[in-house]
């Protein structure tokens, strides 16, 4: 059983919108802060989003005012709504979950997604 399964990623034009979600299972949800990864080619993967247990929220700078990331308990999934993508916000998308009282940590797949005209 796969914790956490990405998906909404694709290919769209500079300025469009996609939303990524990420499907968790086998842990209880709510207890995990939940959060957003990417990485481009030939670059470290960085902290796009995250959203803590009483859904605090923090963003990168690069993101930020465009991207919003959500929580649904009752659905075990975490959203990532991105709005004004650049060409720079190509790379593949990870979603994680993280339980620091216990030191435990998932990740997914990833999801591509591709700004580009």
């Amino acid at each position: 059983q796969v914790p956490l399964v990405e998906s909404g990623g694709g290919l769209v034009q500079p300025g469009g919108s996609l939303r990524l979600s990420c499907a968790a299972s086998g842990f209880i949800f709510r207890f995990y802060a939940m959060a957003w990864y990417r990485q481009a080619p030939g670059k470290q993967r960085e902290l796009v989003a995250r959203i803590t247990v009483g859904e605090n929220t923090n963003y990168a700078d690069s993101v930020k005012g465009r991207f919003t990331i959500s929580r649904d308990n009752a659905k075990n999934t975490v959203y990532l709504q991105m709005n004004s993508l650049k060409p720079e916000d190509t790379a593949v998308y990870y979603c994680n979950a993280e339980r620091r009282l216990t030191s435990t940590e998932y990740w997914g797949q990833g999801t591509q997604v591709t700004v580009s005209s």
